[in-house]
């Protein structure tokens, strides 16, 4: 899974220069982990890590260069993608 999030790590950061690998590393791992935690509440039966790969890779080809403009605007995520948060 590390190599994974490392991966879509480098692909958000191609998408978004304005973010440091930590803040795309944190989007990656914020953006998985809400997925799979919705999909499960959905009560869908879980799909694999490829289903999740495919859907933040998605996300990230989709709304990667704006993913910093949400932040700022939703509490829910910003206090996590903070610089002080961030080690």
């Amino acid at each position: 899974m590390e190599e994974t999030f490392h991966t879509l790590a480098k692909e958000l950061m191609h998408k978004n220069q304005q973010l440091t690998y930590e803040r795309a590393r944190t989007w990656v791992e914020l953006l998985w982990e809400d997925f799979e935690s919705t999909y499960a509440k959905a009560g869908k039966q879980y799909q694999g890590m490829e289903m999740t790969e495919k859907v933040v890779r998605q996300l990230i080809q989709n709304y990667g260069d704006r993913l910093h403009e949400f932040a700022a605007k939703n509490p829910k995520y910003s206090h996590l993608l903070n610089d002080k948060t961030i080690h």
